[in-house]
Order: C-alpha cells, then sequence, then structure tokens
C-alpha cells in the first residue's frame, strides 16, 4: 500500500470464535465435531456470550477446521488459539477465562500440526 491507499480497518471484536460443526456418518474415517457433541457445546458458547453480554466477542459456527479425529474444535482469533472443549464446564471456563478475562485455558490448549 502506498500513503494514498493506506487506511486504518476497525476491529470489530477483541475475540472471534470459529466452532466446527461438521456432521460425518457415524464411523466415518476421518471423524466429525458433530458425531464428537459439538452442538450441545457450541449451544452453550452462543448463549453464554449473548447472557454475558460478550458483544465484543464474535462467534460463528463453522465447518470443518480440517482437524476432524481432534474434535470437537474451536478457535479463537485473533490469538489462534485451538481448543478442544468436550464437557459444557469446558465451555464455561473458555468464556470466563479466555473471552473475558484474556488468559488462555492451557489444560484444553490443542497443539495442531499438518501432516
Amino acid at each position: 500500500m502506498n500513503a494514498e491507499t493506506e487506511f486504518e480497518l476497525p476491529q470489530l471484536y477483541r475475540h472471534h470464535v470459529f466452532a466446527c460443526h461438521t456432521q460425518r456418518p457415524p464411523n466415518h474415517p476421518h471423524g466429525s465435531c458433530g458425531a464428537s457433541g459439538a452442538q450441545a457445546l457450541w449451544d452453550r458458547l452462543g448463549k453464554a456470550i449473548e447472557a454475558q453480554g460478550l458483544t465484543d466477542v464474535g462467534f460463528t459456527v463453522a465447518g470443518c477446521l480440517g482437524f476432524c479425529n481432534s474434535g470437537p474444535l474451536m478457535v479463537v482469533y485473533p490469538d489462534g488459539v485451538w481448543y478442544r472443549a468436550t464437557t459444557p464446564e469446558d465451555v464455561d471456563e473458555i468464556v470466563e477465562s479466555h473471552l473475558k478475562q484474556g488468559k488462555r485455558v492451557d489444560r484444553l490448549v490443542m497443539v495442531l500440526r499438518r501432516s
């Protein structure tokens, strides 16, 4: 960009959460977040964000995030932190610690690698 075209982009959200909701058939070799119980977890996450008035947190239920056998997965941007939440309490902890206080929940972090 040059000086004539430079401009500042507004940040709409402090955090933006993308949560996989892909549903594959049972016993599919790639697995899926949907088959791992994602629906109830993401419903809880969306309701918690709304109930707590976290208007600076975006939440998008997404298609496949690419690491199907590791699910249910979510990723929090701009931090790039991947979480595997498996219980309602995990979701609550992510909301309270990461989304509200900016503190990563290390016990739920997934370190993923492309093969």
